[in-house]
């Protein structure tokens, strides 16, 4: 989220050198919220189709195609919601199954929320627009609010912090992923060059053309594409992009992880952010960067000395995702390929709920300079739907600020598997909490986690685990030969 600062060691000795380092960005700026504009603005001339696009419980983005005609006829009639009917199990969809609790009866109303328009750069023509489920015909209490709507519930949090603790939150996202050649009989990756080494993107190669083109079509789509990068596994590279409001971020994100397919895709390769392929390498993660942003609150001198540089706002927030992250993982890593990346001692986050500063074997790394800190969260993955992952930090961050939770876990400066007894308890972790092992033990952790539910929602929690299930069932092939191509090609 921050990288390095420009000056050089030789220009420090006749100037003082500032304490902070790289972009320091500010919420108010950064995290503005995107007026909606016109339909008449957002319909140019080379506009001649709009994805009226959503993104499931399974993390499967889906749209219909309008023409412009018709789009702009939708949304014509001040006295009528636009929108487009879809059936209520929509979101309960995997494959060709439906999750239990989902059935054929009912509708809701998808309905474009034009601050979310992207034009989409990777598809001449096209542009995109996400949306809010909404009841038909409004309910008795709810009115037409739809609890499970992904993000809805995104949105819900961030208001929440807002007009109860005036706190607001920035997220970026690094977005790894491999690209191959070929997925049957086996994956062909486009190379197997080291991490960051000038040899994977070679003039010429049609990774560099990929690479390029991705970069140049989120440049053009209008998000901040940080820096671009290989990867240590083969064929594996990385995506920087910037700090959005919480939503926006969400949005940002689909959209980013669409153009890495679809540029892929236009010069004959697959993209695949599958969380691990190689047992000796790297796996691919969607690291989320996060910072909080409000008024602090009085100096609390209860765990200052846990955290010495975190305000007692980021103490709190730190706090509560840390209390919480056995449940927060069954939305952040909601597959069970996601935990062959989560394990000690290969740069994943590791297997306990902790924190270190720029410590990559913990879960939560610390990251930035004092005054301007952020979080990082490792244990998220490209399986994950955006919006739910999102909600579920902030919603775990939030819930600690609200308690005005105190942090009783100290900085980790080694990785917590390979602490002494002595060095554990030093950091209050004598009985530390581990991280779930698999998708069923997160499920079991989201599902007792009567907080976790309560932030949010008790019908959406359900629901969603049952989706969960089903997909773990679904994703599993005859052979792990299957399995894995089952997993390349599905995510």
């Amino acid at each position: 989220m921050a990288p390095a600062s420009s000056f050089s060691a030789s220009s420090t000795s006749s100037h003082t050198v500032p304490s902070a380092y790289g972009v320091l960005y500010k919420s108010e700026v950064a995290g503005a919220p995107v007026p909606a504009r016109s339909v008449a603005e957002l319909l140019t001339p080379d506009i001649q189709f709009v994805r009226v696009q959503w993104i499931d419980y399974i993390n499967t983005v889906r749209f219909r195609v309008l023409p412009t005609s018709y789009f702009r006829k939708l949304l014509s009639d001040p006295h009528s919601r636009a929108g487009v009917g879809l059936v209520k199990a929509v979101l309960g969809i995997v494959g060709l199954n439906i999750a239990p609790g989902f059935g054929a009866v009912g509708e809701f109303l998808y309905v474009p929320d034009l601050s979310s328009w992207r034009v989409c750069t990777y598809a001449p023509g096209h542009a995109s627009v996400m949306g809010w489920f909404q009841e038909k015909v409004p309910h008795p209490t709810k009115g037409l609010t739809v609890d499970l709507c992904p993000r809805t519930i995104l949105h819900r949090l961030v208001r929440e912090a807002q007009e109860k603790a005036g706190v607001s939150f920035l997220v970026g996202v690094e977005s790894e992923f491999i690209l191959v050649s070929q997925t049957s009989p086996a994956p062909v990756y486009v190379n197997s060059a080291d991490w960051s080494c000038s040899a994977k993107t070679r003039t010429g190669s049609v990774e560099t053309a990929v690479l390029e083109e991705i970069a140049n079509c989120l440049l053009g789509a209008g998000i901040e594409l940080q820096m671009y990068h290989a990867e240590a596994a083969p064929g594996q590279y990385e995506v920087i992009t910037g700090p959005l409001s919480p939503l926006e971020a969400a949005d940002a994100l689909v959209f980013t992880r669409e153009t890495i397919y679809n540029i892929a895709n236009k010069h004959g390769l697959r993209a695949t952010f599958a969380p691990r392929l190689h047992s000796d390498s790297c796996g691919s993660g969607a690291h989320t960067h996060i910072s909080v942003h409000g008024p602090d609150p009085a100096p609390r001198a209860a765990d200052a000395s846990l955290a010495p540089t975190l305000t007692a706002l980021e103490r709190s927030f730190l706090s509560g995702i840390l209390t919480h992250l056995p449940a927060v993982c069954a939305l952040t890593l909601p597959t069970a390929a996601s935990y062959a990346r989560m394990l000690d001692g290969i740069w994943a986050g590791g297997t306990y709920a902790s924190w270190g500063t720029y410590n990559r074997e913990a879960p939560v790394r610390l990251c930035g300079p004092q005054g301007h800190h952020h979080f990082e969260l490792k244990c998220v993955d490209a399986t994950a739907t955006p919006h739910l992952a999102i909600a579920a930090i902030v919603g775990a961050g939030l819930q600690g600020i609200k308690e005005g939770a105190l942090l009783t876990v100290g900085d980790c400066a080694k990785p917590v598997a390979l602490m002494s007894e002595r060095e554990r308890g030093e950091v209050g972790l004598a009985n530390p909490t581990r991280l779930p092992g698999n998708i069923a033990a997160a499920r079991k952790a989201l599902a007792a986690d009567e907080v976790m539910r309560g932030v949010l929602g008790t019908e959406f929690v359900d629901a969603y685990i049952s989706v969960n299930e089903t997909m773990e069932k679904f994703m599993q092939g005859r052979d792990e030969e299957e399995t894995v191509k089952k997993l390349i090609e599905y995510f």
